[in-house]
């Protein structure tokens, strides 16, 4: 009978980290959503808080340096735009939309409190 507990919680203890890894597989697949928000220089939003259309032209000399550009929905949430294919930068995209409003379908991505988006269209909002 111990033998049998025993192996019983070997393999509870086992199947924990593959049903978490099947759980993370599947949440990776994403869902479509659409979001309304505004096109922020990470960077600068983060550190000092700067957006507007005062903050355009910075905005805009940063993510032309490299610096990435993201969405924050109305609720305040930041979505980094990404790409299933590798080394393919999504700044392009955003970059005419700078510090202005726009909404994007697409899908949705959380990992480890991280929200992504992979752009499916994107339009300036009104």
């Amino acid at each position: 009978m111990k033998r049998i507990l025993g192996t019983a919680a070997a393999l509870a203890l086992f199947a924990m980290p593959l049903a978490a890894q099947q759980k993370m597989a599947a949440g990776n697949a994403g869902n479509e959503v659409t979001i309304t928000g505004t096109v922020v220089d990470v960077n600068c939003n983060t550190t000092q808080n700067a957006s507007g259309p005062a903050h355009k032209a910075c905005a805009e000399a940063c993510a032309k340096a490299g610096v990435p550009l993201a969405i924050m929905g109305s609720d305040g949430t930041i979505y980094m735009p990404v790409s299933s294919k590798a080394g393919d930068p999504q700044n392009a995209k955003l970059l005419p939309f700078a510090e202005g409003k726009v909404t994007v379908t697409g899908t949705h991505r959380e990992n480890h409190g991280l929200h992504t988006i992979e752009i499916k269209t994107i339009a300036a909002a009104t």
